[in-house]
């Protein structure tokens, strides 16, 4: 099973991205990031993939997922309608008032349970679940308040549940988290243009080859192939929007179209013309 680094984009004016109502129910995408991760879903039966946890909910499922824990789209494989909202916190969000404020100290206890991963009681979901939705509405300092809020009334969830006995041990140890998360910025930053291995492996000060070996080990991919699926996941969200192809393959670092149009198919299984009408029409 490959796993992907998600990079998470919060802007410099926000400490949360919002996700509503994405449509990934085709999409396998195991995956991780930094970010703390509040899911809710509604309407619908799935499966939920966190870390080495595996269970399926009924109806709806609302979980906070800590850092770099790996995890699975919930809904994944769902047929039916359903409503899905996705909020990603920065881990430096509240900053030293988080450690430091006692009126924070139940919302502290809750980040700290994140590295378990945590689901939440039905009457929880029944009280908080349509104001994790209103999320969407909101902005600013009325976001930054309402989070506040409803992470307040998790963390008073007395049935709420660990999802793992032991805080998850991510794979990767943390000096090496450091150095992929050091490529990853860079792919971020850079990958509208032409980016050689040569240049991945300076930015963590390693050898061509020593580089090689390392990404490969650490990935299980080679560094264009990770490169690849980067840019089209990039594409996707393009062409989501609209985007037509050919602006679509140059925007994302690809320098031919007919090779855009072969990475694409191989990665997803279908041309990137087929993927935006099977979503947009």
């Amino acid at each position: 099973m490959k796993i992907q680094y998600e990079t998470i984009r919060t802007g410099e004016d926000s400490s949360f991205h919002l996700m509503v109502n994405p449509r990934l129910n085709d999409f396998f995408f195991w995956h991780f990031h930094p970010e703390y991760e509040l899911v809710f879903i509604d309407g619908a039966d799935g499966n939920r993939h966190v870390g080495h946890h595996m269970a399926r909910y009924r109806e709806n499922d609302l979980v906070f997922i800590g850092s770099n824990i790996p995890h699975l789209n919930f809904d994944y494989g769902i047929q039916t309608e359903y409503e899905k909202l996705v909020l990603h916190i920065r881990k430096d969000f509240l900053g030293n008032a988080l450690t430091q404020s006692p009126e924070l100290a139940g919302i502290r206890q809750l980040f700290s349970e994140s590295a378990h991963g945590i689901v939440f009681s039905k009457a929880c979901k029944q009280k908080i679940g349509q104001r994790v939705k209103g999320l969407a509405h909101l902005e600013g300092l009325a976001l930054f308040i309402e989070v506040l809020y409803i992470l307040a009334v998790l963390a008073q969830d007395e049935q709420r549940q660990l999802l793992h006995e032991r805080p998850f041990e991510h794979f990767y140890k943390q000096k090496e988290q450091d150095r992929l998360e050091e490529i990853f910025r860079f792919i971020e930053q850079h990958y509208q243009r032409k980016i050689t291995v040569e240049e991945a492996a300076a930015v963590c000060r390693l050898s061509y080859a020593a580089f090689c070996r390392y990404f490969k080990k650490m990935t299980r991919l080679t560094f264009t192939e990770f490169l690849n699926h980067y840019r089209i996941n990039q594409a996707k969200k393009l062409l989501l929007q609209d985007k037509n192809v050919t602006e679509t393959c140059f925007a994302c670092g690809f320098e031919s179209l007919s090779y855009f149009n072969r990475t694409f198919r191989k990665i997803t299984g279908i041309n990137p013309l087929a993927f935006k009408q099977k979503f947009l029409l």
